[in-house]
Parts: structure tokens; sequence; C-alpha cells
């Protein structure tokens, strides 16, 4: 995998706490930015799928779905009846 050196400006105080970090965790400064971008993006990824799914789930049911629903409640009913 090929890297790529870039140059970010951070505060004085974060720049301290990851030194920190890393040194604690045993890895270079350049390791823990690179691990720290792939969970932040991990988790930007994953609240799009999540928004994306409530989105599709935020909608009125279909006629169909209403349909399925209801003979799935009394196919239910039906077998609680019979075991009782």
């Amino acid at each position: 995998m090929e890297n790529i050196k870039t140059a970010i400006s951070i505060r004085k105080s974060l720049f301290e706490q990851a030194e920190e970090l890393a040194r604690r965790m045993k890895v270079s400064r350049s390791g823990l930015f690179t691990l720290a971008l792939e969970d932040y993006i991990r988790r930007q990824q994953n609240r799009e799928l999540l928004a994306g799914l409530n989105a599709a789930y935020a909608g009125e049911p279909t006629p169909a779905e209403l349909s399925l629903l209801r003979e799935s409640r009394e196919s239910y009913a039906r077998h609680l009846e019979d075991e009782w």
C-alpha cells in the first residue's frame, strides 16, 4: 500500500495528547493519526448507513406490507389458539 506524506495543523494541546497516547500505545504518531482517521471514516460510513436505513423504513407500510402483516398476525393468533 502506498503511503503519502501530508502536513496538518492542530492545536498544541491536541498534539501533546496525541504524542502521549502514541507513546503509551507504542505506535508512531503517523500510525496513531492513521488509526484515528480510519476509525473516524468507519464511524461516518456507519452513520450514513444508519441514516439510509432510517430513511428507507420511515415511510408508511405499503398495502402489500399491511396485508402480509395482517396475515402474519392471524397465523400467529391461530397458532396460539392451538397451543391453549
